[in-house]
């Protein structure tokens, strides 16, 4: 059962900002099913503002020998946050109203499908709206996987967010 996979989305100041810097994908349980998880951080010292995300799923139907794509926008838990502090877990939860419930990772070849990421943030440093986009093909997603804790708190009491780590996967 589809379960999660991360991404890690670096800003840049350039109105197409496309440093997408992550390859690794996880996930696990999500409340009390499952989810498809793209992690994203501001990579950045610039500030960006008034995020906003949505996540297509796209498939290729094939009927009498005709091919056939077909777009569906995944529900999320939050299209959008205010800020960005540290990093946002953008969560689509599979359950009986996804595209995605029922479906194995072989139905997923089977039908050729890819997750279409598109961000889109207020960089505030140089008063320009910032877009990102990237997919994921259904093979470069991993099943079953949690992320792994990408911050703690040193010993002076201060949130330590290590960049390294957004995309690392628990074992």
């Amino acid at each position: 059962m589809p379960v999660a996979t991360g991404l890690l989305f670096g800003r840049v100041s350039r109105p197409l900002g496309q440093d997408w810097v992550q390859r690794e994908h996880g996930g696990g349980p999500y409340q009390e099913g499952s989810s498809l998880q793209f992690r994203v951080v501001n990579r950045r010292a610039n500030s960006l503002m008034e995020i906003e995300t949505r996540l297509l799923l796209m498939t290729v139907d094939t009927e009498h020998e005709e091919h056939r794509r077909t777009y569906h926008v995944l529900r999320l838990e939050r299209e959008q946050v205010l800020f960005l502090p540290l990093t946002w877990t953008i969560v689509h939860p599979i359950d009986a109203e996804s595209p995605l419930w029922g479906k194995s990772a072989e139905d997923l070849e089977r039908l050729q499908a890819e997750v279409l990421i598109l961000i889109k943030a207020y960089d505030d440093t140089f008063s320009q709206t910032v877009l990102a986009r990237h997919s994921y093909r259904h093979d470069e997603i991993v099943w079953g996987r949690r992320f792994a804790p990408a911050f703690h708190v040193d010993g002076e009491g201060d949130l330590v967010l290590e960049l390294r780590k957004v995309g690392e996967l628990a074992s």
